[in-house]
């Protein structure tokens, strides 16, 4: 399978994801209730979930989680369209450097795709211990009194749960290619829709914290994080490169990760802004 199929397959998850993630930041309540702009952002971002899943399926977890990041790129215009404004210099200044990080990570790591199955007690057993300890964290963020504390919390909580959604995705894809008719026998696919779950309430209660400078960047930068370790210590999944290069790529990793939490912000704050302008009518 040739690495391009998943890469635009990525692609397309991300513009889809971004589309949605704005439509549930704007319809989202500080009471965390759902309304139909939710609805129809959730459906929105359910296709590009469906997209990175195939993608997933056809490539590694190396290559698409670094694409799955752009969502946080193609969100610039789409804010921008729905505020009736342009994309300020420095918004597309870091969206320049994260599409740029994230090109040339791919093009010197040249991630390596495994047909290694994971073993599924060690699957299930780190996969468990993951997400008890992300629940456990959820429930401290939802005792949290302090607005900027709960809003780290559920952001690290709801992006490393959609890390760990994105192992499962890669594991459930590895049964329908291993066998179709069997997928429903094994515990991964039962395992995925309750982790999934948690972390779009997470993302939800999030959002609804009101402090997005805060929860947005953490999720962001969680979820590829969280899903490409587990990739390599549960799939072998691997980079062909030297010593040089990966202190190369962990400075680039370390860019892109400022220009996520830069682009972020800008979107939090204008949020915030909504919010107030709203709340003074």
């Amino acid at each position: 399978m040739h690495t391009w199929v998943p890469a635009l397959l990525a692609i397309a998850a991300a513009l889809l994801i971004a589309a949605g993630t704005v439509l549930r930041q704007r319809s989202s309540s500080a009471s965390g209730a759902i309304t139909s702009g939710w609805w129809l952002g959730a459906s929105i971002a359910f296709s590009g979930f469906f997209l990175q899943a195939a993608a997933l399926g056809l490539g590694s977890i190396l290559l698409v989680q670094p694409l799955i990041v752009l969502a946080v790129l193609f969100a610039l215009p789409l804010e921008a369209w729905a505020d009736h404004r342009s994309p300020r210099r420095s918004e597309w200044a870091w969206g320049g450097v994260l599409v740029v990080c994230v090109v040339v990570f791919l093009l010197i790591a040249r991630p390596v795709s495994t047909d290694r199955r994971p073993d599924v007690v060690i699957m299930g057993c780190t996969v468990g211990a993951v997400v008890a300890g992300l629940i456990a964290l959820v429930v401290v963020a939802e005792r949290c009194s302090n607005r900027h504390h709960k809003a780290l919390l559920y952001g690290l909580a709801s992006g490393a749960l959609f890390g760990v959604s994105s192992l499962l995705i890669k594991a459930v894809a590895f049964r329908v290619i291993d066998d179709p008719l069997s997928v429903f026998v094994h515990f991964e696919v039962y395992l995925l829709v309750p982790v999934a779950l948690l972390a779009v309430v997470a993302q939800q209660r999030a959002f609804g914290a009101g402090d997005l400078q805060t929860s947005f960047p953490a999720m962001n930068v969680m979820e590829p994080a969280v899903a490409m370790v587990l990739g390599v210590a549960l799939l072998g999944e691997t980079l062909t490169v030297g010593v040089s290069a990966t202190i190369l790529l962990a400075a680039i990793l370390a860019l892109s990760v400022v220009a996520v939490v830069k682009l972020a912000r800008h979107a939090a704050i204008r949020g915030d802004q909504r919010v107030l302008a709203l709340a003074d009518r």
